[in-house]
């Protein structure tokens, strides 16, 4: 796709984690990430990270990418395919793992806790004085990709009555959340697992109808995240067939976003960078609403190919922002 990043700098894991340690100022997140590496394997493996500017988006698109929706959460299994590369969206603040060392618990912070290498590329981005924005002083999306991320643990976040835990330990309850708890639901992975991240940050809460700016920035710094992916797993796998996204509710939890609009964007910018999707939208109701949202989408693309007259689409809908779940 002749896509190229701003800035792209390779890491050797034992290194950086040895030179920049992640910087946790929460016990349960240090408690964390004592477990994920109390199983002895090293911190091991090339960490690439690269940084994106938004690309402009096709006049038109004619692809259609396979879109498919899963219960639960990311499960980060390990594909049999090799020709496939597989990358787990980061619900990014506008700065890069912007809060990981505190006290909350969020999607981003979760997927910090369980791959504790991404603090590590954090401290070293500060420690060169390297912008760390997924979105710059202009509003312009940077989205940031990571491949070789090892995932270290498994943190439970899901109700568990009888550790004490009825409501989970999501958000704010992992701040609140005694140490044994916190063991309770932390499980070292040995060996440890490989992730690709892709962070990209929501737009900004809002209120009233999305405008078409809103949408129109949403639908390119998803275009523009997918597109890198889709050129990192080029370059790391040469004879990649399949670039595999792993995504979910973007932007729908403390940002209020609507669901099912930021759904239909992530399916429209899967067929605009040519990848596949699989959307992980927790429960039953969650489901029922990407489906839905999903087929909208696809009779819709049947009467308008091009990209201004779908974005125009989209407008005509009204979708109403949310409002924030507190976390």
């Amino acid at each position: 796709m002749g896509l190229k990043p701003i800035v792209r700098v390779s890491f050797e894991a034992g290194e950086l984690i040895r030179e920049h340690p992640p910087k946790l100022y929460n016990a349960n997140k240090q408690l964390v990430f004592e477990i994920a590496r109390s199983s002895g394997f090293p911190f091991e493996g090339q960490v690439d990270y690269a940084r994106w500017l938004a690309q402009e988006l096709p006049e038109e698109v004619t692809l259609q990418s396979a879109f498919s929706v899963r219960p639960g959460y990311f499960a980060y299994a390990v594909s049999g395919d090799p020709t496939a590369v597989a990358w787990h969206v980061n619900f990014s603040d506008p700065h890069l793992f912007f809060a990981y060392g505190g006290q909350l618990l969020a999607q981003d912070e979760l997927q910090v806790a369980e791959h504790p290498i991404l603090g590590s590329v954090r401290e070293a981005l500060d420690a060169r004085d390297m912008p760390t924005l997924t979105v710059d002083e202009w509003d312009i999306p940077t989205p940031v990709t990571i491949a070789g991320a090892q995932r270290r643990c498994v943190f439970d976040t899901l109700p568990n009555p009888a550790a004490g835990c009825p409501s989970g330990l999501y958000g704010n309850a992992f701040a609140k959340a005694t140490g044994e708890q916190v063991e309770a639901a932390t499980l070292p992975l040995a060996p440890p697992t490989m992730s690709n991240i892709l962070a990209m940050a929501a737009p900004r809460p809002s209120f009233g109808d999305y405008t078409r700016e809103e949408i129109f920035n949403a639908l390119c710094t998803v275009f523009t995240g997918f597109a890198a992916a889709r050129t990192e797993s080029e370059r790391l796998v040469p004879d990649v067939s399949r670039t595999v996204i792993h995504t979910g509710f973007w932007g729908c939890g403390a940002y209020g976003g609507n669901r099912r609009l930021m759904t239909i964007l992530q399916a429209f910018a899967a067929d605009l960078a040519d990848v596949e999707v699989v959307f992980w939208a927790s429960d039953e109701p969650g489901i029922q609403l990407a489906e839905d949202a999903h087929q909208w989408y696809q009779r819709q693309r049947q009467d308008t190919p091009s990209v201004g007259s779908f974005l125009d689409c989209l407008v005509d809908e009204r979708f109403l922002w949310g409002v924030s779940n507190g976390t």
